[in-house]
């Protein structure tokens, strides 16, 4: 079973308002990500809210994931998230590690590095664009212990380069995996509406 732990708890400091809640075609920024998960045969999703909870929480409603929060949200800590919404799939066999604010995430990229680990059992199995790492990236189950175990403000970044020999690079054909969505002009260029 495959779990996927979507980060949707941050400020939106540089967009100016809740960018997970904004509109992105049909649904909500932050259900679009979850749709696209759910279209790709990810067993479980999980949102970690924290700013704006209750409206992100209001934009799930009739979708297939659920919600943890975060209570410590303001400090910002992506890794403090992702621990939070590990722990509430202890029966999966590998989550994928999925940025909310990247909508325009492919159904396709995360079915390619699932595919991977079911193949390989890679510890961590990462897309990558003309050698550029970019989401969602997958954790599996036998490494959690160590995600549980960094100090408090260790970066994911950080987290990927004290461990890059455990890393499986799958190349893909967009640069999808490299753009999110952080200011309005972000948004005016990547928004399909």
């Amino acid at each position: 079973m495959i779990a996927a732990v979507v980060l949707a708890a941050g400020l939106s400091s540089r967009m100016g308002q809740p960018k997970q809640i904004m509109r992105w075609g049909h649904y909500a920024m932050v259900r679009q990500v979850c749709e696209t998960l759910i279209a790709a045969d990810v067993s479980e999703v999980v949102v970690v809210t924290g700013y704006a909870r209750e409206k992100v929480e209001e934009a799930l409603i009739g979708c297939a994931a659920r919600s943890v929060f975060n209570p410590g949200y303001e400090d910002g800590d992506m890794m403090r998230s992702f621990q939070i919404g590990l722990k509430t799939v202890p029966n999966s066999e590998a989550a994928l590690f999925v940025l909310g604010d990247q909508p325009q995430m492919q159904e396709e990229v995360v079915k390619k590095v699932i595919a991977h680990w079911q193949k390989e059992k890679a510890k961590i199995v990462a897309p990558s664009f003309q050698r550029r790492r970019g989401h969602p990236i997958l954790f599996a189950r036998e490494i959690w212990a160590h995600v549980f175990d960094v100090p408090r403000g260790t970066s994911p970044r950080d987290f990927l380069r004290v461990h890059a020999e455990w890393i499986h690079y799958v190349e893909v054909d967009t640069d999808s995996i490299l753009r999110d969505v952080d200011t309005m002009d972000d948004y005016h260029r990547e928004s399909p509406a």
